[in-house]
């Protein structure tokens, strides 16, 4: 019955059987490569490394995609592999020369996970090999033997990830995308039908609940929205990496969120008796059309979305934006005008998600398409894109940048105290400090305990089997099982049982390379325990608050950048400023800085006592401004309104509300306090009441701009308030809820 639960719990730990396939690949790999250099070759050396070569690039290297493309990576990693043993093989002969390489390599490793965070899977996996040569016996004779092992364990193990029992490919980044714009096209032919279709309405709304056998378009579309966010996706395979292909995919989700939001707002503003042929329907049809190709295209052999349709139906309504716009007695239609100026907002939002997915799947873009600064980077070389993620990221309140140091300084601190103390078995002390050290002092602390009480349960049990065992062959005999449970069962029961049964993988090992007695046992306690504390101290020396403080830190310069450009934009629209280049160009790049913080803080344990924070939604609100502000200085343009003061005050008093919202958002978000916030209206019927009093008199085409600009500052409002955190008794992310 013992054996029983103990299977069930495991099975229920591993409903795929990932983890134990993984670990029996790695099992037969690391079998075949010891035995066959041990006892084959009889080489110790040889030995070693292709042991500890198969452990590393197996067990800590976290690699993303398919079996094929994880191989791939493992082959192609394989020069990178041979200079860091070679550096550490010939830095060996002093600890002070092995301690500086490993401060430059600890530094350059994990900082090169700037440019693509799926690089972090090889970090570790990079650092073992080097600190593994980089300890005595300095011989650089044995070179050849330790780059002969290491090459043999990565090629086989590659060879295994595609032939032995390989994972199912999960839903990629790119699928959740396709099936969201599909969800949102499907709730844009809803919307239009509601303008302009009574019967549509029930189909938008969906029937009573008690009939209810399916999701209506609108949940649907928050439903599948809400799983491309970054943190229900798993790190390796979300779209984090400074390539082009990577940031457009970013932009796609931005935007799709954006379209939802925007349709919500025009369902919201339907008049009461549907229209035929209504304007705004027929551009929500082109949008629908659109999103649902560009969505499609991003499959594997799709043809590359066109947006030139869309384009033809948004000049189609821009041309009859200003036409027609009054009620037939000499007032503008300002509903009418509402409606228009909402479509066309989504309308530029569809675009932006059309484009990017042609960046994404490495479509060629005209001109036009690279001018909204959104995607200039398109046609830059990668090389360049990742320089000016490092130049980026070169910033004091870099968390990638404080994650490097601190780690960087742990491992080299961690190889003099192993060198001037001189262990021998110096490696463990820095396998303990890689082990520990996490982003975040919490972090660390959480790591600790397992790390040391799991150590000391393997190492008694280790000393106990030594005491009584003896004979070389039982440890070769049982070496499979100790791999197997070591990479299978530990990591399945946790932190404890998994660094328990490494530690008794390592005593297996050591008796049959070096053989020590129950002493080994002794000098693995004491050598965690040493990097433990290595790595507690810098944790809580060296930015112990990790990338959830950073992240609130650039959130806060990000929310008060795209404050300063919405101000700018109203302004050059007044004629009282010119066109705001310069500070979208700063919300763009305090935008990578939040973007990299917010990859880390979703490895990290939270504070219980902050407020959750719709991150995705705080991001979003860059996207929103950027392509919004140029595409209404594209139709409004600079000086559209000046000589209005009217105008000017209602204006100046909706961007003043605005910064005030910016101002509390941020407060909210550096300090976690939640402020009473004031409800914004974003309906048509609101905005009238505001802009009735300007109407006398006014010129159809100004009151046009007034609330084309008014409309967008509304938007605005909603997506902080889609930011703001929710409160106590708020679920967070309702189904159905923007």
């Amino acid at each position: 019955m013992l054996g029983t639960s103990l299977l069930g719990r495991l099975r229920r730990r591993d409903p795929g059987d990932a983890i134990l396939r993984r670990a029996a690949r790695l099992t037969l790999v690391a079998s075949l490569v010891f035995y066959g250099c041990r006892y084959g070759a009889g080489s110790p050396t040889l030995a070693t490394y292709g042991l500890f070569g198969t452990i590393a690039a197996g067990s800590f290297a976290q690699l993303p995609g398919p079996a094929p493309q994880r191989a791939r990576i493992l082959v192609l990693s394989l020069p990178a592999v041979w200079a860091l043993i070679a550096a550490g093989s010939l830095l060996a002969w002093s600890t002070w020369a092995a301690a500086a390489g490993m401060l430059v390599v600890g530094f350059v490793v994990a900082f090169a996970g700037v440019g693509n965070p799926r690089l972090v899977g090889l970090a570790s996996a990079f650092q073992l090999f080097y600190i593994l040569a980089s300890f005595p016996p300095y011989q650089p004779g044995t070179l050849p033997e330790r780059l002969g092992g290491v090459t043999l364990a990565i090629v086989l193990l590659a060879a295994a990830e595609v032939l032995l029992w390989p994972d199912p490919v999960p839903v990629s980044y790119r699928q959740r995308l396709a099936e969201a714009a599909d969800g949102v096209a499907a709730f844009l032919d809803a919307a239009a039908e509601r303008l302009t279709d009574p019967p549509a309405a029930e189909r938008l709304t969906g029937p009573p609940a008690a009939e209810r056998s399916t999701d209506p378009p609108r949940e649907r579309a928050y439903d599948v929205v809400a799983a491309i966010e970054l943190a229900r996706t798993p790190p390796t395979w979300a779209p984090t990496a400074a390539s082009a292909q990577d940031r457009a995919l970013r932009i796609c989700a931005a935007a799709l969120r954006e379209v939802l939001a925007e349709a919500d707002r025009l369902v919201a503003d339907a008049p009461s008796a549907p229209i035929p042929g209504l304007a705004a329907a027929r551009l929500l049809r082109a949008c629908a059309d659109t999103t649902r190709d560009a969505g499609r295209s991003l499959s594997p052999g799709a043809p590359a979305v066109d947006p030139a349709d869309l384009d033809v139906a948004v000049g189609r309504a821009e041309a009859a934006y200003p036409v027609a716009a009054g009620t037939g007695h000499g007032a503008p239609d300002v509903p009418r005008l509402c409606r228009d100026a909402t479509a066309l907002a989504l309308a530029g939002q569809a675009r932006v998600f059309a484009v990017g997915c042609r960046v994404a799947t490495g479509a060629p873009l005209d001109g036009e398409d690279t001018t909204s600064g959104l995607f200039e980077y398109a046609r830059r070389s990668p090389w360049t894109l990742y320089w000016r993620q490092f130049r980026t990221h070169l910033a004091p309140r870099s968390a990638h940048l404080h994650s490097s140091l601190r780690l960087a300084v742990a491992l080299a601190v961690a190889r003099v105290a192993a060198g001037v103390l001189q262990l021998t078995h110096g490696f463990w002390v820095l396998l303990a400090t890689l082990t520990v050290l996490r982003t975040s002092a919490a972090d660390t602390r959480t790591a600790l305990r397992p790390a040391v009480l799991g150590t000391i349960v393997g190492a008694v049990v280790s000393g106990g089997v030594m005491l009584v065992v003896d004979a070389p062959i039982v440890y070769a005999i049982v070496l499979p099982i100790t791999l197997l449970l070591a990479f299978g069962v530990g990591r399945l029961l946790g932190p404890l049982w998994q660094q328990a049964l490494f530690t008794l993988l390592l005593t297996v090992v050591f008796a049959q390379l070096s053989p020590a007695g129950w002493r080994l046992a002794e000098v693995r306690v004491v050598d965690v325990l040493l990097g433990t504390v290595v790595g507690v101290l810098a944790g809580v020396a060296m930015w112990p608050r990790g990338a959830g403080h950073d992240l609130r830190h650039n959130a806060v310069r990000y929310l008060a950048a795209n404050a300063d450009a919405v101000d700018q934009t109203v302004a050059a629209v007044l004629g009282e400023a010119p066109p705001p280049e310069a500070a979208l160009g700063r919300v763009r790049w305090r935008m990578a800085l939040v973007d990299s913080s917010y990859g880390q803080y979703h490895s990290e344990r939270h504070d219980p006592r902050r407020q959750r924070v719709n991150w995705d939604a705080v991001l979003s609100a860059g996207h929103h401004v950027v392509p919004g502000a140029q595409a209404l200085l594209r139709r409004n343009p600079p000086g559209c309104l000046a000589g209005w003061p009217e105008a000017a005050a209602l204006l100046r008093d909706a961007t003043g509300r605005l910064r005030s919202a910016y101002d509390a958002l941020g407060d909210e978000v550096a300090h976690g306090r939640t402020s009473e916030s004031t409800p914004v209206s974003t309906t048509c019927v609101d905005q009238l009441d505001r802009i009735r009093p300007l109407l006398a008199g006014a010129d159809p085409r100004a009151v046009r701009h007034v609330v084309e600009v008014d409309r967008w500052l509304a938007g605005l409002a909603d997506s902080l308030a889609r930011a703001r955190p929710p409160g106590a008794d708020d679920p967070v992310g309702r189904r159905g809820e923007p």
